[in-house]
């Protein structure tokens, strides 16, 4: 009875179209500027899931996977067209998308329909970046490189999300060849007091600049981690608690900082901030 409570909310959320769209910016550490965004949609609060790792972790066991998967692509590039206001067609900044692998390589899929999309919505695919995260394991690495190899004939781009959270991240990187690599935040956070943090970083390191792969840090929340990070090729940060989708009052403020002060003292003016939100309470803001 509560698996089809919580089935009858899922289908309720795609039809009434109630997820919520966010769109979390990513970093150069470099000069600050933003390189692309990765959009996040988060279902409303409920008691059928109360986190929205309760809400991803039933829908992507039921049979309505694929449609959902499809509900989510859809409104993820919709919206991220309707609502940055530099998300126009003559810019270069990138729009990261979560697929589950279990999507790409199901027959229900049909060849060309993300290209059509994106047709419409006057999007490049070049632009568009598949983030496959780390904790859905794919099973046949082979047959799954090849049709990722479509893809990227296509002109998309994939990224390895979540990498070191699972047991094979090694095979992972070396199978699929992925553009991008974001790096688990548990590999970030505390990484300037941790040596054994450092060392595995500075081997990721290695083989991206080898590969010719981005690094991406998720976690980077202090300027003391974001001075051990400063490596040549870790040149990629995903803003957390810089701007928590969350929180509206966060996109104003950083909006503001970036367009009245140059690019290195905004970035640290970032980081600061961050520090001290380390430090409190989350907040919520409703208006």
């Amino acid at each position: 009875m509560k698996e089809l409570g919580r089935l009858s909310a899922l289908l309720d959320i795609m039809e009434q179209g109630r997820l919520d769209t966010f769109f979390q910016p990513i970093l150069q550490l470099g000069n600050g500027r933003t390189m692309g965004h990765e959009v996040l949609n988060r279902p409303p609060h409920s008691a059928q899931f109360p986190t929205t790792e309760h809400f991803y972790e039933f829908a992507g066991r039921t049979d309505q996977m694929f449609r959902f998967e499809h509900y989510c692509r859809r409104i993820s590039l919709s919206r991220y067209m309707e609502r940055l206001p530099d998300a126009e067609s003559g810019t270069d900044r990138l729009v990261f998308i979560n697929v589950h692998p279990g999507v790409l390589n199901d027959s229900r899929h049909k060849s060309g329909e993300t290209l059509s999309l994106l047709q419409e919505l006057n999007l490049s695919p070049e632009r568009v970046v598949f983030e496959l995260t780390e904790r859905q394991a794919v099973q046949d690495y082979v047959g799954f490189e090849k049709v990722l190899s479509h893809y990227r004939e296509q002109g998309f781009r994939i990224a390895v999300d979540d990498a070191g959270s699972g047991y094979n991240s090694l095979k992972t990187l070396v199978y699929l060849k992925p553009e991008f690599i974001k790096l688990d935040k548990s590999l970030i956070r505390g990484i300037h007091s941790n040596r054994e943090q450092q060392e595995l970083l500075e081997l990721i390191s290695e083989y991206a600049s080898r590969s010719a792969t981005r690094v991406i840090a998720e976690g980077i929340e202090t300027e003391r981690n974001c001075c051990t990070c400063r490596w040549p090729v870790l040149n990629s940060a995903r803003a957390t608690r810089l701007e928590d989708p969350d929180t509206c009052l966060y996109r104003e403020l950083f909006r503001r900082i970036r367009h009245n002060f140059p690019p290195e003292e905004a970035t640290s003016m970032f980081l600061q901030i961050g520090e001290i939100a380390e430090q409190i309470p989350e907040i919520s803001l409703h208006h």
